[in-house]
């Protein structure tokens, strides 16, 4: 995830450059943009997919030993 967000940093500094020297309502400066919204795009996609865990699943990876915790084979 820290690779992407460099790309995002990288894409977002060209995508200044891009527009400052041929303008802000130029096509070369809408496509830099397009690209990093593409890249934000995924990122915030990569971290929805990614399954948040519940409190009590927190809590069991602390501490594995309590009885709550504890998993049976049957």
């Amino acid at each position: 995830m820290s690779d992407l967000n460099q790309q995002i940093e990288q894409e977002l500094e060209q995508a200044r450059e891009v527009c400052d020297t041929s303008g802000n309502t130029s096509e070369e400066c809408a496509a830099a943009w397009d690209a990093v919204e593409e890249l934000q795009a995924e990122a915030a996609h990569q971290r929805s997919s990614e399954p948040e865990k519940t409190s009590f699943e927190k809590y069991c990876d602390d501490n594995p030993e309590a009885a709550e915790c504890r998993v049976y084979d049957e």
